[in-house]
C-alpha cells in the first residue's frame, strides 16, 4: 500500500502509525481550555488534533419533542434533543484559527470534521491540510463531493455503512478528485464494547479499497487502538480530555493526557514489533544462543568408557553437542580420557 501525506507526515507502512486526538466537544465551551488540550495533546506526542465545524442550526431542527429527543436507553446523550447536545457540543468557528494556530506552534497538523457546504467553504478559507468525514455522514454522497473537490487528503469513518455504501462513497470520493484517502473502522456507539471492534475488517477494508486503513476508537482504554496497528492500522483516531471527572460531552470514552501519552507510546511499540517474517533468533539473539542446552561430559571418564545417562548429560551452557545427539551417543565408547564439564564434541567418539 502507498505512502500517502498528511500534511507534512508520511502515513504508511514502515511508519509509525498516525496518532489524532479529537477533541470534540469536551473544552466545555471554554476557548482557553480548548487551548489547554492543543498543548496537552502535544505533550502526549499526538501527531494531529482535530475538531469539529458545525451550528446546532445546521445540524438539525430547534424542536425538543418526538424525534428529535434522544430516547434510547443507556444513551450517553438519552434525554437531550438534538439541538441541545450540538448547542453543548459545537466548537464556536471563530475559535477555529486560534485552536489552529495553537496546534501548528507545536508543530501538531490540526484540520477538521465538516457537516455541511458551509463548513468546508469555512475549513477552506483557514487552508486546513486535509479533512475527516464522520461515520453518521459517510453516505451524505453531496458532503463527500464538495470535499473531495479541494483535492485535500480525506479519512473517512466508516461506522454503520455497509460494504454496499462504502463503495458508493468511495466512489464518490475518487470521482471528485481524492487521490488520499484514509478508511478509519468505527464503531459507532458511544462507549463502544471492545467485542463490537471487529478489528478484522480493517485488512479487508485495505485490499477492498486500495488504501490506507485506521481505527476511529470509542472503546475505553488503549488495548483495542494498540491491536488495531497490528492488523495494519496507520492511522489512529481517540476522544481526548484532560479530566474525565470534569466532565465533557464525550469525556466517558475520551483519554485522559497520562491515558493518550500510553497510547502513542504502546502504538508505536506495536508498530515496531510487527516487524517481519522471522526465524532462527535475531542479531541480539545470537550471544544468547550458548546459553541453549547442549551435550556435556558429567563424570570423569576413560578412554573406551561407555557414554551413559550419567556420565552424558542435556545441560546448559550450549556449547556441546546438541541435545539430539544423545540416542545416538549413549553406549559408544569415548576415545580418551576426558574430565567433567567438557562439551562434548565428535572428536571424543
Amino acid at each position: 500500500m502507498a505512502i500517502i501525506k498528511l500534511g507534512h507526515y508520511p502515513v504508511g507502512p514502515g511508519e509509525k502509525p498516525f496518532i489524532i486526538a479529537e477533541l470534540s466537544g469536551n473544552h466545555d465551551q471554554s476557548l482557553d481550555k480548548a487551548l489547554a488540550m492543543v498543548d496537552a495533546a502535544a505533550a502526549c506526542g499526538a501527531n494531529a488534533i482535530k475538531i469539529q465545524t458545525y451550528t446546532a442550526d445546521s445540524m438539525t431542527l430547534d424542536i425538543n419533542s418526538g424525534d428529535f429527543v434522544i430516547k434510547d436507553a443507556g444513551n450517553l446523550w438519552q434525554g437531550q434533543s438534538l439541538y441541545q447536545l450540538y448547542q453543548k457540543a459545537m466548537t464556536p468557528w471563530q475559535w477555529h484559527q486560534p485552536i489552529f494556530e495553537r496546534a501548528q506552534q507545536h508543530g501538531l497538523l490540526a484540520f477538521s470534521t465538516p457537516f455541511d457546504q458551509s463548513a468546508v467553504d469555512f475549513l477552506e478559507q483557514l487552508q486546513v491540510p486535509c479533512y475527516k468525514i464522520a461515520s453518521f455522514e459517510n453516505s451524505d454522497h453531496a458532503l463527500l463531493e464538495a470535499v473531495a473537490k479541494t483535492g485535500k487528503p480525506i479519512i473517512l469513518s466508516t461506522g454503520m455503512a455497509t460494504q454496499t455504501e462504502l463503495a458508493e462513497s468511495v466512489e464518490v470520493l475518487r470521482k471528485n478528485g481524492c487521490t488520499e484517502l484514509v478508511l478509519l473502522k468505527c464503531t459507532s456507539h458511544y462507549p463502544a464494547d471492545p467485542i463490537d471492534a471487529n478489528l478484522a475488517t480493517i485488512p479487508h477494508l485495505a485490499a477492498l479499497f486500495g488504501c490506507q486503513v485506521g481505527l476511529s476508537d470509542h472503546t475505553a482504554g488503549i488495548g483495542v487502538a494498540v491491536a488495531s496497528v497490528v492488523l495494519g492500522a496507520s492511522v489512529i483516531e481517540k476522544h481526548f480530555v484532560l479530566d474525565r471527572n470534569e466532565g465533557g460531552v464525550d469525556a466517558e470514552f475520551s483519554l485522559e493526557p497520562a491515558e493518550f501519552s500510553a497510547l502513542v507510546q504502546e502504538c508505536h511499540r506495536a508498530a515496531v514489533a510487527l516487524g517481519k517474517v522471522a526465524y532462527g533468533g535475531t542479531e541480539k539473539e545470537q550471544a544468547s544462543r550458548k546459553y541453549r542446552r547442549s551435550l556435556y561430559i558429567a563424570e570423569d571418564m576413560q578412554a573406551g568408557e561407555l557414554f551413559t545417562q550419567a556420565n552424558l548429560r542435556s545441560v546448559r551452557p550450549g556449547l556441546g553437542l546438541a541435545p539430539k545427539y544423545l540416542p545416538l551417543l549413549l553406549g559408544k565408547p569415548i576415545k580418551r580420557a576426558t574430565s567433567k564439564g567438557t562439551a562434548m564434541s565428535w572428536e571424543l567418539v
